[in-house]
């Protein structure tokens, strides 16, 4: 069976984190998290745009060499974006391996819950996150619909 690429999809708070560290478990994958990266490197959120170049070319160079050895990936982003998602999605039909969207869509109203506590006891390479951040993202996020979802579950 060939590898699969793993693709939690969803806002901050949402469980992406969990549900990565669990199919890493599962399925021997190897987990790649933008945050755990940036932090390092960068410092916490989007410096200078460079978590574009880190998720769309370092990360995703490091997942693409994977997949081709046959091991499995989680790529831990959010894919808020149609654009984004669509990216993957040719990538993964490139490469020849399976992919799986994994789409969590938690209401706003438990998601500030969950950055609140989490805000409290703010994790190692995690930032924190405001309710006027959350509302922002919520507005940038477009949900994947019953047609891109179709287009996923072809690639399992």
């Amino acid at each position: 069976m060939p590898p699969t690429l793993h693709l939690p999809v969803g806002l901050p708070g949402s469980g992406k984190t969990t549900l990565a560290r669990q199919l890493e478990q599962e399925h021997a994958a190897l987990r790649l998290s933008p945050d755990e990266w940036m932090l390092p490197l960068f410092g916490a959120g989007d410096v200078d745009g460079k978590r574009d170049v880190l998720e769309r070319q370092l990360l995703w160079g490091v997942a693409a060499r994977a997949l081709s050895l046959g091991v499995s990936v989680v790529l831990d982003y959010g894919l808020w974006s149609r654009e984004e998602r669509a990216l993957y999605r040719e990538r993964v039909r490139t490469l020849g391996v399976r992919a799986e969207l994994h789409v969590l869509d938690v209401p706003l109203d438990e998601l500030w819950r969950r950055l609140e506590e989490r805000n409290r006891n703010l994790p190692p390479d995690t930032f924190p996150v405001t309710r006027a951040e959350l509302e922002e993202w919520d507005g940038w996020f477009q949900r994947p619909d019953a047609a891109e979802l179709a287009q996923w579950a072809e690639l399992r």
